[in-house]
């Protein structure tokens, strides 16, 4: 089967985004299929200090893959002073599929990301008389759609007209099945996944040193719960508690992060280890002891699955998409969202209890192995291609509404 996925974001931009794309393509090729990845990318400064940028590095690429890179120079409209031109943007993704497709025939569009992926490719099915899927992930059912009354309009159009639609977990299902007036039916859970044979405990699972080290590894946005972790930390600085952080990850929110790390005197124990290539990623895990991912909503997040394949137990917040991989005292601790002493609380009951961290990492390693891997997911994930319809109406653009937040700050979508 030939397939062409088209991706919001691919490395080298630092995002759970990319792993998914390069994991499922390459298990996509394992299992006989063609895939082409057309991956949209920031080129410019700005883009590239938020999430890292540029054209998929070959390396970076599953032998296998064909890859066609488009600077989303629509989106980088705002480096210019102007608001961000999605329109253009999925007129070059739609284009683009249009292209390969009369050069050599594809079978099945697949979108990650619904918008603006979804609507290109929804786009370029209905010409080409194509089946198409559409994965809904993190903040593309969580913000867009929220933003204005032009993206309401146009993810509502992709969550009624996808021939499929796949989602990460039932909550965030009946999140966005809440906020775009959905029927839950539409959707198609398939869970995240992760790499099991990349990510595996180095070490006993649930040792921890003096002091014990925590970490954060993912995007360094508010969003995340980044500020609440550091204020966690204080709050164990303060009770005698001896911890270090290490903080891995680039993202929007860095000078922020910054500022409060100073404000709260905690420079001797924060290590901030800037961006790391995903290939070096089970490295940064090597050498956690408690992984704390105090996030305010996720579609399913891959850094918590890497977390839980290497061993580590694993600290997060009882919120969409986290709720469904993570059960509290059985595989990790769920606190609430924007917490810090309830996240500080957590971290301490585990320091104080070997037996407990042993038992929750031990749980979580197995359940990643049984249901979270990427050899299940991707042939839950390839089953969907067969069979789907291939008739897709037209969805035509409404007017752009000037004052989406988005159009000012497009990586945020």
């Amino acid at each position: 089967m030939r397939i062409c996925f088209v991706s919001r974001r691919y490395w080298p931009a630092v995002s759970g985004m990319s792993a998914y794309a390069e994991n499922l393509l390459r298990h996509l090729v394992r299992a006989g299929h063609e895939p082409t990845l057309v991956s949209q990318y920031r080129g410019d400064p700005a883009g590239r200090a938020v999430y890292g940028g540029g054209p998929p590095p070959p390396d970076r690429v599953p032998a296998g893959v064909e890859v066609h890179a488009l600077q989303a120079r629509g989106e980088q409209a705002v480096c210019r002073g102007g608001p961000a031109d999605f329109e253009a943007d999925v007129a070059e993704m739609t284009d683009t599929v249009l292209r390969l497709h009369a050069r050599r025939p594809f079978d099945v569009l697949h979108a990650q990301y619904a918008y603006p992926n979804g609507l290109a490719v929804l786009r370029a099915a209905r010409v080409a008389g194509l089946p198409a899927v559409v994965s809904v992930q993190g903040g593309d059912g969580h913000w867009v759609g929220t933003c204005c009354a032009t993206h309401r309009d146009l993810v509502r159009a992709v969550f009624a007209h996808a021939p499929a639609l796949l989602i990460g977990s039932p909550s965030f299902a009946a999140e966005v099945c809440r906020r775009h007036e959905l029927d839950p039916a539409r959707f198609t859970v398939v869970p995240g996944a992760t790499d099991a044979e990349r990510f595996v405990p180095v070490a006993s699972p649930g040792r921890v040193s003096d002091p014990a080290v925590l970490l954060y590894h993912g995007r360094i946005d508010a969003r995340k719960g980044v500020l609440d972790l550091l204020d966690a930390v204080a709050k164990l600085r303060a009770d005698a508690v001896p911890v270090r952080l290490l903080l891995s990850g680039i993202g929007p929110d860095l000078d922020t992060v910054a500022t409060r790390i100073t404000e709260l005197g905690l420079a001797d124990v924060v290590e901030p280890l800037g961006a790391v290539p995903y290939e070096r990623a089970h490295e940064v895990y090597a050498r956690g002891e408690i992984f704390v991912s105090p996030t305010y909503a996720e579609g399913f997040s891959n850094t918590i699955l890497e977390a839980m394949a290497s061993g580590l137990p694993v600290v997060s917040t009882d919120v969409v998409g986290v709720r469904d991989c993570v059960r509290s005292d059985e595989n990790g601790l769920l606190v609430p969202a924007g917490d810090p002493a309830a996240l500080a609380a957590a971290v301490r009951r585990l320091l104080d209890d070997p037996a407990l961290r042993r038992r929750l990492a031990g749980r979580a390693r197995a359940d990643v192995e049984q249901q979270w891997s990427w050899p299940v997911v991707a042939g839950r994930i390839t089953a969907v291609y067969d069979g789907l319809p291939t008739t897709v109406p037209e969805i035509p653009d409404p007017p752009v509404d000037p004052t989406c937040r988005f159009r000012a700050a497009p990586h945020l979508l």
